[in-house]
């Protein structure tokens, strides 16, 4: 009989286990994966005897515990038991059947009636202050990292391909704005704040500047929580966050891994990429973990007028570093840095009506070159620890974020924006090469200071809370430039400003058993300012005093209250609702050759849903949710006079969201997952400025009415320790528009995307083939390619099938 030795026997023996609190991350897939990673980051030794035992599957364990809490969950989930292993040690071994007990003195058999078993506790670390999953009044989504690098580690998309909830644009990586549960505003990169926090660890990744698009290698978790989240996390969490947890450095154990592969792409240009991670103790209580990666992805889109073939290929470079140390009685500090870069040699989009004009469908007219690079830093220091059996967490971040655009800005000639801002007439995308070609360039640039603090008491004895403050500078500088391409000028652009403070809090409290209620509150006041750049000088002495007024520094204060309950109708059964608030600060905009200001926006949001088991823990699961949104103050992009994109408080609207996800494994080793989403959205209210174009064009911008997908994943052991993993899914995204008015009304969507992945081999290595777009099939994710032509015919076609081959290791 094989007999399985976990970690090592260290001076501290079984007290270890019962001992003090600390993190835990521990992988789902089977008990003795598991068993390894808890004896690696507890420092025990743990014994499994039982090879069938080893083998059995359990979901993933991470929170605030002890290792005991986090054996004794292992165990529950496998049938096992827990004994002691002599004063250093643990094993598990199967659970022996339990036998009814017969009372000699009746007739009938008895059986002895046990507590039903719950299941592990599965830990919501966005909620700040560590609630169980089962408590949490909120749609959640918590993503696996080792599911997400599943067949090659992606970025933003392997999240969206998971979840029928978030959307985004298409222009290109590190260039996106992400949505979720149908709060968008706009298609453009501009001064606006997003719509969705997203977050590394506990740090903000960006302000107002586009998703950064990081890949995705060596993560522990990502938690999707839908918004409006602005109780926990302020400005820009309208629509909900996404929160990225890395692995964190193990101060036990070295380790390495890599993982590479190689693919081709139909009708275009082949790619690779290749990752890899290593852990080094660097003495007792420090330790250091990196991780490099490079990704190159071939093109696929032709452009006849250049002559070039497959001009679109994107390359993507980077890493991150974290420098853990133990600074004892439970205190640790984490010193890191990410950078990551991604350059892009042209735009990602094609003519719509190509095939009609003779040409193939991944083809576009463009007379030039439409690259973009972005740049992407971070450097943080996070300390943690416990008072008095309180936990705290101090997190200070510096962002540097730069965006360089170029679009083609050539019109038709004799073609030209008309007044109201209807977009030209024109027979075509081969017309836009009858004038001299324009471009117009634009540059992003942001920076970000940002410290959170924060104290909470984990949910005990029916009682738990949270109180932080955290502080914010952003600096954004939009610059532009327009005119031919070898000499364009300057036009305006704009500089904002943001000092942001703020005090929250939130405490549950268990009123009966079952039924618990939790209220929050925050507080942000907000100081703003901002300035014009490459202004036409002002003639007149009123414009320049109107100007001055504009751009004037301002404060704004704004209070977000939240409260929610939730109720624990049957053993597995929850049922809640909850209101919440979010907003966002106003801030300057560019609207021809004038720079003007737009103010906050605000939603208010209740929802109500309801919650049957758990993913990864129950055989079957179902969450379903139904939300009302009121959103004020509108802020979103339309087309200035000048046929330039810029932003405005475009009135107010309403939304309606209903979504559900849920999961069945009808026998061993089958699971099967859906989703789906539904969204109704509606100006109602619209501005007096811009009341003309949006009476013609009320829908809220690039969310589709409805959305779904299907996964199926399969397991089974092949022989000789080697695993056979399969995974597909398909996910459609129904129709949406642009943006709001007639110039922005272009139809996207409605396409299907399809993947199929599959593994064999153990732990340590595997190689993997992967198929993306099955059906090869084109779609159109996203409507824009250049916002000087929009109206004209624009796609931004799929990926065509991809197949990838792969190989994975670890030492």
């Amino acid at each position: 009989m094989r007999v399985c030795l976990v970690g090592a026997a260290l001076a501290v023996a079984s007290p270890v286990l019962a001992g003090p609190i600390g993190a835990i991350d521990l992988p789902a897939g089977r008990l003795g994966d598991a068993v390894l990673a808890l004896g690696r980051q507890s420092g025990t030794s743990i014994v499994v005897g039982d090879p069938g035992l080893w083998a059995r599957r359990v979901p993933a364990v991470r929170g605030q515990m002890t290792a005991r809490a986090a054996l004794d969950r292992l165990a529950s989930v496998a049938g096992a038991d827990v004994v002691e292993a002599g004063p250093a040690g643990w094993r598990l071994v199967p659970r022996a059947p339990r036998v009814a007990v017969i009372r000699k003195t009746l007739p009938k058999v008895a059986p002895v009636v046990l507590p039903v078993d719950v299941g592990p506790d599965i830990v919501v670390t966005g909620s700040k202050r560590d609630v169980r999953l089962r408590d949490f009044a909120g749609q959640v989504a918590l993503l696996d990292g080792v599911d997400l690098a599943f067949g090659g580690a992606g970025g933003t998309e392997a999240i969206l391909a998971r979840l029928a909830s978030v959307s985004s644009t298409h222009l290109g990586a590190g260039r996106n704005k992400l949505f979720i549960r149908g709060i968008a505003d706009s298609s453009f990169t501009g001064p606006t704040q997003t719509t969705v926090g997203q977050y590394f660890g506990d740090l903000r990744l960006s302000y107002n500047a586009p998703d950064p698009d990081l890949r995705l290698y060596d993560i522990a978790t990502v938690e999707v929580l839908e918004g409006p989240q602005g109780t926990l996390y302020g400005a820009g969490s309208l629509g909900g966050i996404i929160r990225t947890v890395p692995n964190a450095p193990d101060l036990a154990t070295v380790s390495a891994s890599i993982a590479g592969g190689l693919s081709a792409t139909w009708h275009g240009d082949p790619g690779a990429d290749l990752g890899a991670t290593l852990n080094l103790p660097l003495g007792e209580r420090v330790a250091l973990r990196v991780v490099g990666y490079g990704v190159s992805e071939g093109g696929y889109i032709d452009n006849p007028v250049r002559d070039r073939r497959d001009v679109n290929r994107t390359r993507i470079g980077g890493g991150r570093a974290t420098l853990r140390l133990d600074a004892g009685n439970g205190w640790t500090v984490d010193l890191g840095g990410i950078g990551q870069w991604t350059k892009g040699d042209d735009s990602q989009y094609a003519d719509r009506d190509a095939r009609g004009l003779g040409r193939g469908a991944l083809t576009r007219s463009s007379a030039i070159v439409q690259g973009f690079a972005a740049e992407y830093a971070m450097g943080q220091v996070v300390v943690s620890g416990t008072i008095a059996g309180l936990r705290v967490k101090s997190s200070t971040g510096i962002v540097g974020q730069t965006l360089s655009e170029r679009y083609d800005a050539t019109m038709p000639t004799g073609d030209a924006m008309l007044p109201g801002g209807d977009p030209p007439v024109s027979s075509g995308p081969a017309t836009t090469l009858a004038a001299s070609p324009r471009v117009f360039a634009q540059r992003n640039a942001t920076m970000l200071i940002a410290n959170e603090t924060r104290v909470w008491r984990p949910m005990r004895n029916g009682f738990g809370w949270v109180v932080g403050g955290s502080f914010t500078h952003n600096r954004t500088r939009l610059s532009r430039s327009l005119g031919p391409v070898d000499a364009p000028a300057p036009v305006t652009g704009v500089t904002n400003r943001i000092d942001e403070a703020t005090l929250y809090g939130e405490g549950s409290l268990e009123l009966v058993r079952g039924l618990t209620a939790t209220a929050g509150a925050r507080v942000t006041r907000a100081s703003l300012a901002g300035t014009g750049e490459d202004v036409a000088p002002a003639r007149l002495e009123a414009v320049a005093l109107a100007r001055a007024r504009v751009t004037a520094d301002r404060v704004e204060t704004s209070v977000l209250p939240s409260a929610s309950i939730i109720a624990a109708v049957l053993p597995k059964v929850s049922l809640y609702g909850r209101y919440q608030q979010g907003f966002r600060p106003g801030g300057l905009a560019i609207e021809s050759d004038f720079v003007r200001r737009f103010e906050n926006d605000r939603v208010r949001t209740l929802e109500s849903g309801v919650r049957y088991g758990l993913a990864g823990v129950d055989r079957a699961y179902l969450t379903a949710s139904v939300s009302h949104t009121i959103w004020q103050d509108i802020q979103a992009d339309f087309i200035d006079a000048s046929g330039l994109p810029s932003t405005a408080n475009i009135g107010d609207g309403r939304i309606w969201t209903f979504g559900a996800t849920g999961g069945w494994t009808p026998v061993p080793g089958l699971t099967l997952d859906a989703g789906v989403t539904y969204n109704d959205s509606r100006v109602n209210e619209p501005s007096v400025a811009l009341y003309v174009a949006l009476a013609r064009m009320s829908q809220v911008p690039n969310i589709a009415r409805y959305a779904g997908r299907l996964g199926a994943e399969y397991r089974r052991d092949v022989g000789r320790d080697l695993d056979l993993r399969v995974y597909g899914w398909a996910r459609y995204v129904g129709r949406s528009r642009l943006g709001v008015g007639p110039v922005l009304g272009e139809e996207q969507g409605d396409y299907l995307d399809t993947a199929l992945t599959a593994r064999v081999g153990r732990a340590g290595l595997g190689v993997t083939l992967g198929v993306t777009n099955l059906t090869d099939s084109v779609g159109n994710r996203f409507a824009l390619g250049t916002p000087f032509q929009v109206g004209i015919g624009q796609i931004t076609p799929q990926r065509p099938r991809t197949v990838r081959i792969g190989l994975d290791a670890a030492f």
